[in-house]
């Protein structure tokens, strides 16, 4: 697999109807630039809008993945996302004049053959990686299922099915990087068992589907009576049905295949590539889609390291002394101890939490614990700092709390812990008021963040 992304080398389409609209559609995938990743554009829409297939805009896995960003929704997309990641296509923008994605045969296989036909061209940009370093579990134990990653060098996947079906019984499927999708993966189709069609049509779904393209699994003996429903249903007046498939199959465990297949277009949601070692026991899209959220989540938090580093050695840009010159708090309510790092949009600063803090005599007398409104206080100060620095007679000014948005807490702030406060402005200052976003880190650890408005006010002639 290339170490840079990729796309395809001209487009492709696709012409068919929807599983569940039955709606006729025509898709189009084209080639698209670096970092653009894969995006559906809703051309039978005004003004064209599109959405990203990312999990974050995953609205419905009820009998397939949707996506939909404001006008833009598209159902169905895990056949041909499967096929363009696992093949290596990392942009792509793909045009359909419809709501969902046609169906064709139930499988990858039709995609999986049009993309290999046309080929694939490497970009110069880097493919973005997560590497998986501990253990991650997601599980649905009323159901069964369970999804979990484990560290390696290299994604792959083991999947095992038991639906308590004396037809289907167990199933295992593997995927590994050397293994051939076009072949072995990709033609596998989606399936349904008998006794769910009704249900589904009476939901007004699956007016595309047919014989053609799903496995139809019967569990149980059909009366003859039912036998003539379902051959009007089907379309298909000799039709014999009984216990077993009603399709023939393509592989003995091809419904484990599908499932694999399945989870291979739902874990591109991620919108990176995984390396790490994949078990599922009866997934679905439901519980492949939430992981892939909360994967994207921890992706976001191991992200959220401090940009300065904190060295107790050098002397300090600002210390407390001249901490006290600019800003107008006086102890026990100044909460910054020194600052290391400051310019015209960004400062970062440093607070030693000790027992000694006046607050922590009633919060909490048995288990001390710093207010989070004093850790957003400190970072609107290391905010004063760098507003007032520059500012001549900074003692004459104050800064009042406008507004707080997005404040979210991560983790506990004790005795011992030193906080480190950075802060960037968002907008340039203007008529005295500034928007920043504030973090505050315990060692490498996210502990608190917030954007916060304030405005700086002359108090003294």
């Amino acid at each position: 697999m290339s170490t840079k992304q990729q796309t395809l080398k001209a487009p492709i389409t696709f012409a068919g109807h929807g599983l569940h609209t039955g709606a006729k559609v025509t898709m189009t995938v084209h080639p698209a630039e670096a970092d653009h990743g894969i995006i559906f554009r809703r051309t039978d829409l005004e003004g064209q809008p599109t959405v990203p297939a990312l999990c974050d805009y995953v609205t419905d896995t009820s009998r397939g993945t949707t996506i939909e960003s404001g006008a833009a929704r598209v159902s169905t997309i895990e056949h041909l996302m499967s096929a363009l990641w696992t093949l290596g296509v990392d942009n792509a923008l793909v045009d359909i004049n419809g709501p969902e994605a046609p169906i064709m045969d139930g499988s990858a296989r039709e995609y999986a053959a049009a993309i290999e036909q046309v080929g694939i061209e490497e970009q110069q940009a880097e493919r973005k990686y997560f590497h998986i370093t501990e253990k991650m579990v997601y599980t649905i134990p009323e159901k069964g299922v369970a999804i979990i990653l484990y560290p390696d060098d290299e994604f792959t996947v083991s999947l095992h099915v038991d639906y308590n079906s004396k037809v289907i019984g167990n199933q295992y499927a593997t995927f590994n990087p050397e293994d051939d999708y076009t072949a072995k993966l990709s033609p596998c189709r989606t399936f349904v068992m008998l006794h769910e069609l009704e249900p589904l049509l009476k939901m007004n779904l699956i007016k595309g589907g047919d014989l053609d393209n799903a496995i139809v699994v019967v569990e149980n003996e059909v009366s003859e009576e039912t036998q003539e429903h379902l051959r009007k249903l089907f379309n298909k007046p000799g039709l014999q049905i009984q216990r077993g498939f009603l399709t023939e199959l393509r592989f003995n465990n091809e419904l484990a295949r599908h499932k694999l297949l399945d989870l291979l277009g739902d874990f591109a949601l991620l919108g990176m590539r995984i390396k790490g070692r994949v078990w599922a026991t009866r997934p679905g899209h439901y519980a492949n889609t939430e992981f892939m959220k909360q994967l994207k989540q921890s992706i976001r938090r191991s992200g959220e390291k401090p940009r300065y580093k904190y060295n107790a050695k050098r002397p300090a840009l600002f210390d407390i002394n001249e901490i006290r010159r600019i800003l107008p708090h006086r102890p026990p309510f100044l909460l910054v101890d020194r600052i290391f790092h400051c310019d015209e949009t960004s400062v970062a600063g440093i607070k030693n939490v000790t027992m000694n803090e006046p607050f922590f005599t009633g919060h909490f007398p048995e288990e001390p614990v710093m207010p989070g409104v004093l850790i957003v206080e400190a970072m609107a100060q290391c905010a004063g700092v760098m507003i007032l620095k520059s500012v001549p007679d900074p003692e004459k000014y104050s800064t009042y709390f406008m507004k707080m948005d997005d404040v979210r807490f991560k983790r506990k702030v004790v005795p011992g812990d030193q906080l480190q406060f950075e802060i960037r402005l968002l907008e340039p200052l203007r008529r005295g008021v500034c928007v920043a976003e504030g973090k505050a880190f315990v060692g490498d650890q996210l502990a608190c963040e917030a954007v916060l408005m304030a405005q700086v006010v002359k108090t003294k002639e």
